[in-house]
This record gives C-alpha cells, structure tokens and sequence, in this order.
C-alpha cells in the first residue's frame, strides 16, 4: 500500500479550469510588452545599431546615395573591437563637426600612406583594393604622411568623387562614433557591408 492510502487521505479535489484573463487584464498585459519592446529598442538604437541614410556618393558602389544602412556604435564605444583596416566607419566631420562622413579605413595610427597618380601605398606597400572599380579611381598623388597616434586614414570608394584624408587629413579616434554593417533598403541590397 502507497503512504495516502495508509494516511487515509482524501481524494483530491478537482482541478479547476484556468480563468479567463479579463479584457482589461489582456489590455494590460499587451500595454506591459509593449512599452518593454520599445524601450528595449530605444536601448539598442541608442547604444548598440542605429539606422542612418547615406548622402552621397564618395563611398560607391559598396554604398549609394540615399541606402540606409545600420551602424553599429556599440563595437567602438566600448572597446569590444579595435577600428581595423577595411572597417567603413562613420565619423563627425573633423572641420565641422555638425556633419557625419562615411568612408573606409585606410590608414591606422603610425602607417606611413602615400598615394601615387592614385594608387595607396601602406608602409611602402601597395595595397590591392579590389572595392574600388577602375571607373571609380583617380590620378592624384599625395605625398607620404605618418598617421598620428589616434587617428586614421580614411577614404571614400569613389575616389574621384571624395572628400575625405587627401583633402583633410587623417581622422581623430574620439570623432569616430560607429561602424557601417548592414543594409536594409533598398531591399534588393539588403546584406552586411564588406
């Protein structure tokens, strides 16, 4: 015999069936997760990805004018990855700091970058760069320069349409907020930034 029947307990009493949540109540519960939902996403566009819209055309074809794009702020705002070369970062304007840039890294603190009839030379090596089409190169020279301690070398793909180091010089590390990731519209280029 089992220990109840010994005890003599009584039989349990039916189960009963699970209330019915109120409309009141599912309007709460629904108005709870809501409210979660946008304040995890007001998270995330704050401090991890943030949509922006790409003016211009200095970083074609990889980038066109009016893309939008997700940066992510959160890999250099927190030091989970250092600015590499290759990265598309997007950055404050170092002569007005009201504008945001796009461009890709070229240069990292203490390169040595020259750029002969448009050509780039890396610490006396040329480097290949396979995302910039022959339509898109140019012929200017820009005599070799050592890239300071916090700061980068940056230029746009389209090299005959962009403002970028060879006018201005190399960028800060404290003006580079975010790196470009992820397209999202139009949607036929929708994917991750190479």
């Amino acid at each position: 015999m089992e220990q109840d029947e010994l005890l003599g307990s009584p039989e349990a009493p039916p189960a009963k069936a699970p209330e019915k949540p109120t409309v009141f109540a599912a309007t709460i519960n629904w108005l709870r997760d809501l409210m979660l939902s946008v304040v995890i996403a007001v998270l995330v566009i704050l401090f991890v990805y943030q949509p922006v819209k790409v003016e211009g055309t200095s970083m074609m074809p990889a980038l066109e004018d009016q893309e939008r794009i997700f940066i992510n702020k959160f890999i250099y705002r927190w030091g989970i990855g250092g600015i590499s070369r290759g990265d598309t970062v997007v950055f404050w304007y170092p002569n007005d700091p009201s504008k945001s840039y796009i461009k890709r890294v070229i240069g990292l603190p203490g390169d040595q970058i020259e750029v002969r009839e448009g050509t780039v030379f890396v610490n006396r090596q040329r480097i290949e760069e396979n995302y910039v089409p022959a339509a898109y190169r140019d012929t200017m020279s820009v005599p070799r320069v050592a890239v300071p301690a916090d700061h980068y070398y940056v230029l746009g793909d389209h090299r005959s349409s962009s403002n970028d180091s060879r006018s201005w010089g190399p960028v800060h590390r404290r003006h580079i907020y975010g790196k470009a990731v992820f397209v999202y519209w139009p949607l036929d280029k929708i994917g991750l930034l190479h």
